[in-house]
């Protein structure tokens, strides 16, 4: 046996001499040092050694363990650092860090969270309904003529004779004022469709934030508070406004509300932000409501030309067309 061991001293030698890399080394730590390696075989042997051999033979094989083992781990730590140095060596310590883009809410969710902010600070709660709805809610509940142009193919998407995408938020306030009893103040964000022509100034798809509020002695000077207190909060205590008479079917008397918008080195105007008026009796008649006990207002904005008017954007196409380079902006 001591024959044995001192061959397999000279054969690990010879192996580990010929070892360049971990995967070839572990080939070696499999055949000598694994639980079913050459030297687990000789302690299995030595139980059979004379026992007046055994101390002779122990003490060579301990020694044969001891060389294995230490040249192995020896071999190991030369290979492994050699390796770590030859990573290190590929990178560029130069180099600037790695940088990650953390992304942002797009323009038109932060003017709509914006103005729902706004209006839940002056007590609005907010509501939403689908964006498909009945010719009833969307036309007939807000008092539009049977022959009124905005049920024309040209200005609605009309899903089925009688189902068209929304043209604004206000059905949400029929079915709002079918569900609750006044008092009512509330307000309608979400999106509207309108079949018009793509352009910088319209767009085919926008959103709109509708307010109503409903109790007995509702007044039009109330309504024109709110409105005020809503625009100098969003542009700025030094806004400059006025109120327009105006035309909806759905509400009586009617007006539009303008704000003062001077770019830098361009000629000031009057930019339209929203339209607004008292509810339309056959409004209240047509959803249950008494209109000789209560009355109320209504108004809505689209948020998009809002935004445009805030942000001096003078194309409503940019707001959809997600180029990085516009949005990183806001």
């Amino acid at each position: 046996m001591l024959d044995k061991i001192s061959e397999t001293r000279n054969n690990f030698d010879d192996d580990l001499s010929k070892v360049s890399d971990l995967n070839s080394l572990e080939d070696v730590r499999l055949k000598y040092l694994s639980r079913k390696g050459i030297l687990t075989q000789f302690f299995e042997d030595f139980k059979s050694v004379p026992n007046d051999q055994k101390k002779l033979v122990g003490q060579s094989l301990n020694n044969l363990k001891t060389h294995i083992q230490e040249k192995f781990d020896s071999l190991k730590s030369e290979i492994e650092s050699r390796t770590n140095l030859q990573k290190q060596s590929d990178i560029d310590l130069t180099l600037p860090g790695r940088t990650y883009q953390v992304g942002s809410k797009h323009l038109i969710t932060q003017t709509m969270d914006e103005v729902k902010y706004i209006f839940k600070g002056l007590g609005f709660s907010l509501f939403e309904g689908p964006e498909l709805e009945s010719d009833y809610n969307n036309f007939t509940a807000l008092n539009f003529a049977d022959d009124h142009p905005a049920r024309d193919m040209q200005d609605t998407f009309f899903v089925t004779p009688n189902f068209v995408l929304r043209t604004h938020t206000s059905p949400v306030q029929i079915r709002v004022m079918q569900n609750m009893k006044p008092p009512i103040r509330a307000i309608m964000p979400g999106k509207v469709y309108r079949n018009e022509v793509i352009s910088a100034k319209s767009y085919c798809l926008f959103h709109q934030v509708e307010g109503l509020y409903v109790d007995t002695d509702v007044t039009f000077a109330e309504l024109k508070a709110t409105l005020v207190a809503f625009l100098k909060q969003f542009f700025g205590k030094d806004v400059v406004y006025r109120f327009r008479a105006s035309f909806f079917p759905f509400t009586e008397p009617s007006a539009e509300m303008d704000v003062w918008w001077q770019p830098k080195g361009k000629e000031g105007r009057w930019l339209e932000v929203l339209g607004c008026g008292m509810v339309d009796p056959n409004v209240f008649i047509n959803v249950g409501i008494d209109p000789e006990k209560y009355t109320g207002y209504a108004f809505g904005m689209g948020i998009e030309r809002t935004a445009m008017r805030k942000y001096g954007i003078d194309d409503i196409r940019i707001l959809f067309d997600s180029d990085i380079r516009f949005l990183k902006q806001f």
